[in-house]
């Protein structure tokens, strides 16, 4: 049963856990990107043997068969797709950067420029789910920035599940299709990032890595990160409620169970000062559990990571929701949009009753790839920024560095640096500093 605390016993380490690290996962990965670093496909087919249980003849899908796979997929979850891609375009077309440029000023000219990533990796999670929107939600952002390359890599599945090509679900490939993928791979876990990350005979390297994954995923972003970029390291998704005595019991547990069925290691919080109400959600939270399909997994996170923190006031619920800085916010308040103002934490926020987190997963336009484990302190959701490079550029004439010359050398040689003082005296003939 889910926990329930009041406010002045609530401590931080309840819930913004930030994992230090496995030894033995840490060791694994390292492993596992050394054999791909050096051996190429050799160690991609051996590592897919053993992790996956699949041997594929080839790592990259064949377009025709891709099309022809996607040409079976039911219409109606092709144009769910369709509308989903469409909000997700329309709310990120507007994080589009066009750089500038600085009035021209006594010679000098200075601007910022703009230029797409060329060639980015995406990798999708499978185990025991495909993930179309993941594909949606990484994949549009990049092609708005111009992204010359996008690629897909996505773990084999062994088994019979549903349709697919080469172990991928076709409905992830429409997906694909639709976002404007370019490659799609069947290579998951540690390896498939390694083979983005260095690049193999079948795998092009990219220059970044997206996507969540498993702990394996996250170490492998996290050892690779350097030789290419990341856009974070994702861990448990996670939710907190803020409610008052006006909200529905059920809603609120059917929207906090919805996030424990991510995984056993997923916090689902609610923070309220009406004792009454928390004691309906616990109970509803209980009711509803027993009838979902994963309940094993969702009992787990409930008991293990589930929190009801009854607090002395709304203000303090987002005083503590700031420290927590969760990954999906609710205000599940009236005139939720009165309380906007005092979130100053928190991955995306769902404003009322009607907008449950899931509309965010799937379907409004917003990105779901978010900042997690109390990372929403100082880090943004997934935009089109993540696929962009911002390059300053700087034109000085020979009148504007002799106006200015003295400082820069001033500056340059109290840091005692005289060559770079050189630089600037050679050229406004002041020799005799040298």
């Amino acid at each position: 049963m889910i926990k329930m605390v009041k406010s002045g016993e609530f401590k931080k380490n309840h819930i913004v856990r930030k994992t230090i690290g496995n030894s033995d996962i840490n060791t694994s990965v390292a492993e596992i990107i050394k054999g791909v670093a050096e051996r190429g496909d050799e160690a991609l087919r051996e590592y897919t043997k053993k992790f996956d249980g699949c041997e594929p003849e080839s790592f990259e899908l064949n377009k025709a068969d891709i099309d022809k796979a996607v040409a079976g997929v039911e219409p109606e979850f092709i144009k769910v797709m369709e509308n989903a891609a469409l909000n997700i375009e329309d709310f990120h077309r507007n994080q589009i950067r066009k750089g500038f440029d600085l009035p021209p000023k006594n010679g000098v000219i200075l601007g910022q420029k703009i230029t797409p990533i060329e060639r980015v990796g995406i990798y999708i999670p499978g185990g025991t789910a495909p993930y179309p929107s993941s594909v949606l939600m990484n994949c549009i952002p990049a092609k708005l920035a111009g992204v010359s390359e996008i690629i897909i890599t996505t773990p084999p599945s062994g088994d019979d599940r549903g349709a697919n090509v080469n172990g991928v679900d076709t409905g992830l490939l429409a997906a694909a299709k639709i976002a404007g993928v370019d490659r799609v791979f069947s290579i998951g876990g540690a390896q498939a990032v390694a083979a983005l990350a260095f690049g193999t005979e079948s795998v092009p390297r990219v220059d970044k890595i997206t996507g969540p994954g498993n702990a394996y995923v996250a170490e492998a972003k996290r050892q690779v990160f350097g030789i290419v970029g990341i856009e974070s390291i994702a861990g448990p998704s996670d939710i907190l409620v803020i409610a008052d005595e006006n909200a529905d019991p059920v809603l609120i547990a059917a929207d906090m169970l919805s996030q424990c069925e991510h995984g056993p290691d997923s916090p689902a919080l609610l923070l309220t000062a009406d004792i009454e109400l928390a004691r309906k959600v616990r109970e509803e939270i209980e009711e509803q559990l027993s009838h979902l399909p994963r309940k094993d997994t969702v009992r787990r996170a409930v008991d293990e990571h589930g929190l009801i923190i009854i607090t002395k006031s709304t203000d303090e619920a987002f005083e503590i929701s700031n420290i927590i800085a969760p990954e999906h916010l609710e205000i599940m308040l009236d005139e939720p949009f009165n309380h906007l103002d005092k979130v100053k934490n928190a991955g995306s926020v769902f404003l009322g009753k009607h907008t449950p987190e899931p509309l965010g997963d799937y379907y409004a336009g917003p990105n779901h790839t978010l900042p997690t484990s109390g990372t929403a302190r100082f880090s943004s959701p997934l935009s089109v920024d993540d696929f962009i490079k911002k390059t300053s550029y700087t034109y000085y004439s020979e009148n504007a560095l002799n106006d200015i010359g003295d400082d820069v050398i001033h500056f340059a040689e109290k840091e005692g640096f005289k060559a770079h003082a050189l630089t600037v005296i050679k050229r406004i003939k002041k020799g005799n500093r040298i």
